[in-house]
């Protein structure tokens, strides 16, 4: 069936007695030609029922789940999915049908966008989940049919662009839950470390991860668009049915003979070759290119001329290890190769097929845009993401860099599986937890606790003094900004778009400051440690690989430099006592010391007079700032 808009497909997912979850309704059908009532799912989702109606669902009367599916054969991007789940008494039914055994009927709606527009979709979805319990006869899908008519004719790309994108994902309840590990959570990611989020219900679990991810510009808008590329345990049939009978433009990457002929193809794990310095990010398998499948068309060798080199549809097996290893680094970095391809950028263009394609699909390097008020995108030449001047959003959700914002017990394997090298994702099982090993980082929401797993990760993400001011200035903006502020939409400062604005100032003074010669010491107000291990993820080679003009213009400077002073003694104190074991241990012991004083007080009071009365009154006061100044940082 033709798709007419950005919503795919309304499903509805119930719980079986016997059959576990199932999908019950689907329109239009998930696999064409089948009825909407079919069960069958395709391979590549095989994991949706699970997913739509998640584990331990049966403990609220209600919950909402974010969740993104792997594309299917013959599309190229990530399928985000939102579902609405409800429970209600099967007396209360009008209609029961005969396979209806236990005393409560569990389903979910949802929702399977191509646009990452979670928030909006929870809100339209939710009063349709709402009036289809209503009815209280599931056999009434007229409703679900009306539904996907209406947001099709009301969604469009154009919603990215505004702020409706962001609806429901509130930095500033994180920073107000997590304080100044924010900061820490960012930084993880930068670093493309396995992160698993944990709690329940499901709503808080997504809310919380995708709101961390809308502190990285254009992150939510434009680079989720390879966040699910896996396959499932049992893999797909390899059949001719999911090849593509006809290939696309954008199967093919643009390469000048020149560079072909002044770089060395090296040669990867599991013999695979690696192309000068144009990645595979974007394209439909996202998975590198072997030897026998370069085709150059007919090109000839001569300088100037244009060879193209076919992407494979699919990984072979051989080459599943492989498939999201990076870019090589010294490849990437070597700036005669950028200047080469802006060189040919014109001559590419006049080589590549012209039937059935546009300018616009062609990847090109960032150039400055006229500031004309609004954010203009170009695809990025080599992470395929729709990137704006700055490069932004960076290229971390690709090469097998998961973002699963709610994993469902079936799909545990991915934790190890060797085509992932990395996740973000969010469990509330608690398997997920105790398996400490298969993560980097467990993310308790609950307690707003961050553990992390390797001393030397620990070491290399402990906040600088300059981090720690950062911080605290966004603590302080949040909290000392009441919530009437916000009431008639007219709060800035402390705001969910001015957190948003702060992440984005720091991650560009970043970016800007690795760019500089001899800048040592504005590094290490970022952290010389954690710079050095970035420099050596993924993303920052994939930015690096190309010019960004639009840097040129940013302090390349930490946001928060400057000399150290006493209160960054009392700063560096505070977080040094909530995040380590000792420090806790410190800190109860106050914590009883002052207690123990007060009741002592309260026994010798009258013999002590006022002297005790007034010494007491000092160490209240004391341990009130010190209180403060700690949850400030620590909390």
């Amino acid at each position: 069936m033709e798709k007419r808009g950005p919503v795919l497909h309304i499903v509805v997912v119930g719980f079986h007695h016997k059959k576990g979850c199932q999908v019950e309704f689907s329109y239009p059908p998930l696999k064409p030609g089948e009825g909407h009532d079919s069960q069958s799912l395709p391979e590549e989702w095989k994991y949706l029922p699970f997913l739509a109606l998640p584990d331990g669902a049966h403990n609220y009367q209600e919950d909402t789940v974010f969740f993104h599916l792997p594309p299917r054969s013959g599309d190229r991007t990530t399928v985000y999915g939102v579902s609405c789940y409800r429970q209600i008494e099967a007396k209360a039914l009008k209609v029961r049908q005969a396979d209806i055994t236990r005393e409560t009927v569990q389903k979910s709606v949802c929702v399977l966008s191509q646009l990452p527009l979670y928030g909006l979709l929870q809100a339209k979805l939710q009063l349709i989940t709402h009036a289809y319990f209503e009815e209280k006869d599931f056999s009434q899908i007229s409703i679900l049919k009306e539904l996907y008519d209406h947001m099709n004719s009301s969604l469009g790309s154009t919603l990215l662009e505004g702020s409706q994108v962001y609806l429901g994902l509130s930095p500033r309840d994180l920073v107000l839950h997590f304080r100044h590990k924010v900061l820490i959570l960012f930084k993880l990611i930068l670093l493309e470390k396995k992160v698993l989020f944990y709690i329940s219900p499901v709503n808080r679990l997504v809310g919380a991860l995708m709101t961390v991810l809308s502190l990285f510009p254009g992150m939510i808008e434009h680079g989720l668009t390879e966040c699910s590329q896996y396959r499932p345990r049992k893999s797909i049939s390899e059949d001719a049915g999911l090849q593509e009978n006809t290939p696309r433009l954008d199967n093919y990457v643009s390469v000048s003979a020149t560079d072909t002929s002044n770089t060395d193809l090296g040669m990867g794990k599991g013999g695979r070759k690696m192309a000068g310095n144009h990645s595979l990010e974007g394209q439909k398998a996202n998975v590198p290119f072997s030897q026998s499948e370069k085709t150059c068309n007919g090109a000839q060798p001569s300088n100037g001329t244009v060879q193209r080199l076919k992407v494979p549809s699919r990984a072979s097996p051989a080459s599943s290890e492989s498939d999201w290893e990076t870019l090589d680094p010294s490849v990437l970095e070597e700036s005669n190769l950028k200047e080469e391809r802006e060189n040919t950028t014109s001559e590419q263009v006049e080589s590549l097929p012209s039937e059935g394609m546009s300018s616009e699909s062609l990847p090109i390097t960032v150039q400055p845009q006229a500031n004309t008020g609004h954010t203009v995108l170009v695809p990025g030449l080599i992470s395929g993401l729709e990137e704006d001047q700055y490069g932004m959003p960076l290229a971390i959700f690709t090469k097998g860099y998961l973002c699963l914002p709610y994993m469902a017990l079936q799909q545990h394997h991915l934790l190890s599986d060797v085509t992932v090298r990395g996740f973000v994702a969010g469990a509330t099982n608690i398997l997920f937890r105790q398996q400490k090993h298969l993560s980097d980082a467990i993310v308790e929401i609950e307690d707003a606790h961050v553990q992390i797993h390797d001393p030397e990760l620990r070491k290399i993400l402990n906040p600088t003094t300059a981090d720690l001011r950062f911080a605290d200035y966004l603590v302080k903006h949040v909290t000392e900004n009441r919530d009437d502020v916000f009431l008639d939409g007219t709060g800035w400062e402390g705001g969910d778009e001015w957190i948003r604005a702060q992440f984005s100032a720091y991650l560009h003074a970043l970016l800007a400051a690795v760019l500089q010669p001899d800048n040592e010491k504005t590094l290490s107000d970022f952290g010389t440690a954690f710079v050095a291990a970035w420099k050596n993820t993924h993303n920052y080679r994939v930015w690096n690989s190309n010019k960004h003009p639009a840097i040129a213009e940013v302090n390349s400077s930490h946001p928060f430099q400057g000399q150290y002073s006493v209160s960054d003694v009392k700063l560096r104190l505070s977080h040094s006592v909530q995040n380590s074991e000792r420090g806790k241990k410190i800190g109860n012991v106050m914590v009883s010391t002052s207690r123990n004083v007060v009741q002592t007080g309260k026994a010798v009071g009258q013999s002590v007079g006022g002297a005790f009365t007034s010494a007491k009154s000092a160490m209240s006061s004391w341990f009130s700032t010190f209180t403060q100044s700690t949850q400030s940082l620590g909390d």
